[in-house]
């Protein structure tokens, strides 16, 4: 959420901002204001209420005490018409409370000055590219049709046991996968990120706390019963570690690292852009997490692009790097750059990572904070990024390292896979 103080003194420029975004009700802003202003006035009238109510009773038992019983008693009626004032102030306090936070949950993060401008992904702003692009023989095939070739992954078994988006990976292919998890984990932990195992669920709490919940688009797989939900990203488990922590500012940065399974009921019709690996609802992820004094998140954000652009370039891959427009901004994120492999097989690039901030967004609602050297209460800055995704990951090796002879697996994975080629 944004912070309320930013809000008080910065509307105008928050606005602003959010038009990059295209955020079709501005009009929230004057009442998150508005009601922030009528929640103050009445925690005044409390406070003053109470205080008297306080008052009063120390006059009281001082009456008593000097045997004016009289008096005492007719102060006691006063004190009591004040804890039925004050009682009625707390509820309305709590009723304008709720409404303030359900304000503050439905405006997003106000996108950093350099996010372009734009509606869709079409107006993403590609900033860096590298890797050379293989010329495949004329009949080289799509990764779907590669697994199914060289036995890797059954997506018609994960259809029979689930349901579409549920793949099954057997042999090299299981291997494979198990590879890359082991491979971005040692990278990453050489990084000096520290490796976490977190658990696949979280409760609601954690999912509001990074701004997962409210589920706008529907995307979280939910167990009522249990009111837990199926992560997305490990970024979930992995940030809420901290939730409702006060840090000390020589405990920053704190840098985790974690794998997961991720769920996500991600919409979508059949056809090329959604077979195979381009689209499912259970893959597997490798996280990184930052925790970051403001001054030095920006610094933080360029340390992650550079890491995840030195394991693509060790797995020889072809990719680009696209600055997200305001359009397709993430509501939790200020600032987001893509990493996209190319699938030459495909003719097309695919997104493989996501690296953000999201500045002091995401602490406000986990009521993170720490002590900075002066002493003072501050927010944290959180950013994360995917390090890397695996489907996509695995559809670029498959399909750019596809021969006559068979799939060649790059330098940097052999000594996890145990072998050279997949025939």
């Amino acid at each position: 959420m944004l912070p309320l103080a930013y809000l008080r003194e910065q509307p105008e420029k928050i606005k602003e901002g959010l038009a990059k975004r295209n955020f079709p009700q501005p009009e929230l802003i004057d009442q998150l204001l508005e009601t922030d202003q009528k929640r103050r006035a009445l925690q005044s009238q409390l406070d003053e209420t109470l205080s008297k109510s306080n008052q009063l009773a120390k006059e009281i038992g001082t009456l008593f005490k000097s045997g004016q019983t009289e008096k005492a008693n007719a102060l006691k009626a006063q004190t009591a018409d004040l804890k039925t004032a004050g009682k009625a102030l707390q509820e309305e306090l709590q009723n304008i409370e709720v409404t303030l936070l359900s304000l503050r949950t439905q405006i997003p993060n106000v996108p950093d000055e350099s996010v372009p401008s734009g509606n869709s992904e079409d107006d993403n702003e590609e900033i860096f590219s590298a890797g050379s692009i293989p010329d495949l023989e004329e009949n080289a095939l799509p990764h779907w049709e590669l697994a199914t070739q060289y036995d890797l992954i059954d997506f018609d078994l994960g259809s029979k046991i689930t349901g579409a988006g549920f793949p099954v990976y057997k042999g090299k292919g299981a291997k494979l996968q198990r590879s890359l998890i082991q491979y971005f984990l040692d990278k990453n932990t050489a990084a000096g990120y520290t490796e976490f195992q977190v658990p696949h669920l979280v409760n609601e709490d954690s999912g509001f706390g990074t701004g997962q919940l409210p589920d706008k688009e529907g995307q979280m797989y939910h167990v009522p019963e249990d009111g837990l939900y199926l992560i997305p990203t490990a970024e979930v488990p992995l940030t809420n570690l901290f939730r409702n922590q006060l840090l000390e500012a020589n405990d920053l940065p704190i840098c985790l690292t974690g794998y997961t399974p991720c769920f996500r009921r991600e919409a979508g019709s059949y056809g090329a852009n959604v077979r195979g690996l381009n689209r499912l609802h259970q893959f597997d992820k490798v996280e990184i997490v930052r925790l970051e004094e403001p001054h030095n998140s920006r610094a933080a954000l360029d340390q992650m692009i550079d890491h995840v652009k030195g394991i693509l370039e060790e797995l020889e891959l072809p990719y680009r790097i696209l600055k997200l427009c305001g359009g397709d901004l993430g509501f939790t994120a200020a600032l987001t750059f893509d990493f996209e492999v190319y699938s030459t097989a495909q003719k097309r690039w695919l997104e493989i990572s996501s690296v953000s901030i999201f500045n002091s967004f995401q602490s406000e609602r986990l009521q993170l904070r720490y002590k900075d050297k002066n002493g003072r209460k501050q927010a944290v800055h959180t950013l994360n990024g995917s390090s890397l995704a695996l489907p996509r990951v695995l559809a670029g090796l498959l399909e750019n390292n596809q021969t006559a002879n068979g799939i060649n697996i790059p330098k940097a994975l052999i000594p996890y896979t145990g072998f050279e080629t997949i025939k």
